[in-house]
């Protein structure tokens, strides 16, 4: 049962995080998700290191919450948790000098200790947070904190504190894994002599890796889109990870990033040269001139303004740029990049820049303010990505009315819907390869738009500018899978729960269970009736449903009353045909069981549409739901009518029966002359045996869709192998065998009244 009171409490940790440091996209995230996770009714405490990079102004505010000891190997260290409360969110930041007070977060000899540090502290810190606080969900990002759930299952399962505690890991850039020395399995982790994780850290003879640790340990496993969750299964882009993601592909998942709306805002943006908004962009166009005139570009509004603020690295695809980048800027396009990375990168961009003045402008350097500028001007976005989890640059760009062109691969795939000329839907451009000429050429398609379609290029930007990738939405997803960890937490806004829960009462109605018979197999439909049924008559009125099922038609003569009346004595009759007409049924029972056998097969699956419909011709006021009761009524009123009313009656009855079963009504009309009193007899007699049988609720409605093509069968005297099987059927006989001498008796009653 869910806990209404209790709310999902979230530990997040991450290596960074925005605003008090960040290097890349996890900065972003770790500063955005748990906002939008506590808006969204959950309680979450980020974990972050205590770097000496981390603003004077956040180290003012943080109070001292605790201090212990963490082991980490034959090691001892001191860790302390600064608390700071920041935008709604509960920051504890990890306190030790000797690791963090450095003057950048990573690229460090000892990184591997490090950070394995920040595991364990991670873990052991779970029982030093607040009173009122207990862990339901550990996530963890990336390898920096990948130990964490090794540690967690290693050396704290089993503690009551940690038995709640799930543990998520997300894989933001599989190609960042944490591979160190094998040597730190023993002396900085302290887990040579566990075999398990031993073998599961192990990456080759001599090296360890911390993120297939995590990939092992880890409950669930997300990445920052579901397109890059598939290709990480594959050898190109799973960096020798793709076996163990394959293995654990049903604990895998793809979850697209969102953007800070309302950092990204061009409405309210101050750090661009004019606002403006989707309905009026005459800002934007103001942005392109003032950008055009601070990179010493031609200021003309006619010329297509394409960006790029990236690493220069190949996977950002600068290999794409530098052999398409000739072909681009001659065509007419201005480019204008900014960023730092490989050299080589460096110094083309800046013969390019040299060799194009005017159409070319390159910033080698990282000024945020900058990017904002140029996301807030240009009227395309370049981002030819190799391989992108998800990527944030597309998407901040999208919100500023810049078009995107990129490369369909993991995230970039996921955002971007390409544009299409027939229809007019669209968000951006793309290709499909990693191929220079393929970018050249979609480079083209978006400049060919924007100088012979202006209308349809501004309705794209519409469409761009439109798309919903706030935190909120992937917030809901990841709550999703949190609340999926722990079912006895009842989620604030219960809306997926509640139609599933409101279905389910619906499905157990006794309409709904006799039309899923229809389709499924004999043995599923009869626990359902019993299930239904069962509970409502007594014992000794179970028999008496058998018996009667092909004759509801009679209980239109009789009352509630007069069935009530007249329950002993059609048992006692029972039970005296019975013993006089013994020889009589076995003759005939010799002769249908095989035909039986052959139908009831068929006749299960249906047996409850006819016995519904039989239902509402007894009475027309009657309801489903007593459909038991009229069982029990009719068969008494039955055993009555058969000795007082007259002949006529009977067959008014076989003519009714016919709509359900027309094929073998026009059998049973022919052999009915046939019949004699003595099926009759027997037809009392066997119901009577089958009285103590369990499922008698399934067999009457079966007996009645199969009655009329088996009379024909009774009045040969042949074989008698069924005899040998009635015998033992009272007591514990399978329900098929039940369920033949049931419709043969009925099947022959019915004749018997015809005759009569």
């Amino acid at each position: 049962m869910a806990d209404s009171s209790k709310k999902m409490q979230i530990v997040f940790a991450s290596a960074e995080c925005a605003p008090f440091v960040k290097t890349g996209g996890l900065g972003d995230v770790a500063g955005s998700l748990p906002a939008a996770l506590v808006r969204a009714g959950a309680e979450v405490i980020v974990m972050v290191p205590k770097y000496a990079t981390i603003k004077d102004e956040y180290k003012a505010q943080m109070e001292h919450f605790a201090d212990f000891y963490v082991s980490l190997g034959w090691r001892n260290e001191y860790c302390g948790l600064e608390k700071l409360e920041h935008d709604g969110v509960t920051y504890m930041f990890v306190d030790n000098e000797r690791y963090f007070a450095r003057d950048y977060p990573y690229g460090f000899f000892d990184d591997g200790e490090r950070f394995a540090f920040f595991s364990k502290a991670i873990t052991e810190s779970l029982q030093h947070l607040p009173a009122d606080f207990e862990c339901d969900i550990l996530h963890c990002n990336d390898w920096q904190t990948a130990l964490a759930p090794v540690f967690l299952r290693e050396f704290y399962q089993g503690l009551p504190l940690y038995d709640r505690v799930k543990t998520v890991f997300s894989i933001h850039n599989v190609a960042f894994q944490g591979q160190f020395s094998d040597t730190v399995m023993e002396d900085i982790l302290g887990v040579a002599h566990i075999p398990a994780a031993a073998t599961q850290l192990r990456c080759d003879a001599c090296s360890i890796n911390y993120m297939l640790g995590a990939l092992h340990y880890a409950d669930a496993i997300t990445t920052v889109s579901p397109t890059y969750a598939n290709e990480i299964q594959t050898p190109e882009f799973g960096e020798g990870l793709d076996g163990v993601l394959r293995e654990r592909s049903y604990a895998l998942q793809g979850i697209l990033n969102g953007i800070d709306v309302a950092a990204f805002d061009p409405a309210t943006d101050k750090r661009i040269a004019a606002n403006y908004t989707v309905d009026d962009r005459s800002g934007k166009a103001a942005c392109k001139a003032k950008l055009q005139e601070e990179l010493g570009l031609e200021v003309r509004d006619d010329r297509p303004l394409m960006v790029m603020v990236t690493r220069l690295t190949r996977q950002k695809g600068m290999d794409l740029v530098m052999y398409a980048l000739d072909r681009i800027l001659s065509g007419g396009v201005q480019v204008a990049v900014l960023g730092t990375g490989d050299r080589d990168y460096e110094d083309g961009l800046r013969y390019f820049q040299d060799k194009y003045p005017g159409t070319m402008a390159a910033r080698i350097e990282f000024d945020p303010a900058l990017s904002q500028r140029m996301y807030a001007a240009a009227d395309m976005f370049l981002m030819p990505s190799k391989f992108e989890p998800c990527g944030l640059s597309q998407i901040i760009a999208m919100r500023y009315g810049t078009l995107p062109i990129v490369r369909e691969t993991g995230g970039l795939k996921d955002t971007v819907i390409p544009y299409n000329e027939f229809t007019g839907e669209g968000t951006g451009f793309s290709f499909t390869n990693f191929n220079g000429d393929e970018m050249g050429d979609a480079v083209f398609r978006a400049a060919r738009l924007f100088w012979d379609n202006r209308d349809a290029w501004n309705q794209l930007v519409t469409q761009a500018m439109s798309q919903d990738f706030s935190w909120t939405r992937s917030a809901d997803k990841y709550l999703d899978l949190y609340f999926f960890m722990h079912p006895e937490i009842e989620r604030p806004a219960a809306v997926v729960d509640e139609p599933e829960a409101v279905a389910e009462p619906v499905a157990a109605e006794e309409p709904k269970a006799e039309e899923k018979p229809d389709e499924a197999e004999p043995a599923k439909a009869e626990p359902e009736v019993k299930a239904e049924v069962a509970p409502e008559p007594e014992p000794a009125a179970k028999p008496a449903a058998k018996k009667t099922t092909t004759r509801k038609t009679t209980a239109k003569k009789a009352t509630a009353t007069k069935a009530a009346a007249t329950k002993t004595t059609a048992t006692k009759t029972t039970t005296t045909r019975k013993r006089t007409t013994a020889a009589a049924k076995k003759a005939a029972e010799a002769e249908a069981a095989p035909e039986v056998k052959a139908k009831v097969a068929e006749a299960k699956p249906a047996a409850k549409a006819p016995a519904k419909t039989a239902a509402k011709k007894t009475t027309t006021t009657a309801k489903k739901t007593t459909a038991a009761k009229k069982t029990t009524a009719t068969k008494s009123t039955t055993t009555k009518a058969a000795t007082t009313k007259a002949a006529a009656k009977p067959a008014a009855k076989v003519e009714e029966t016919p709509a359900e079963s027309k094929a073998e009504a026009t059998v049973e009309a022919k052999s009915a002359a046939k019949a004699t009193t003595r099926k009759r007899t027997t037809t009392v007699k066997k119901t009577t045996t089958k009285a103590a049988t369990p499922k008698a609720e399934t067999k009457p409605a079966a007996a009645k869709e199969e009655p009329k093509a088996e009379v024909k069968a009774a009045p040969k005297d042949e074989a008698k192998p069924e005899p040998a099987k009635e015998t033992p059927v009272s007591p514990a006989a399978p329900a098929e065998k039940k369920a033949p001498t049931k419709k043969t008796s009925v099947r022959k009653a019915t004749a018997t009244r015809k005759r009569r």
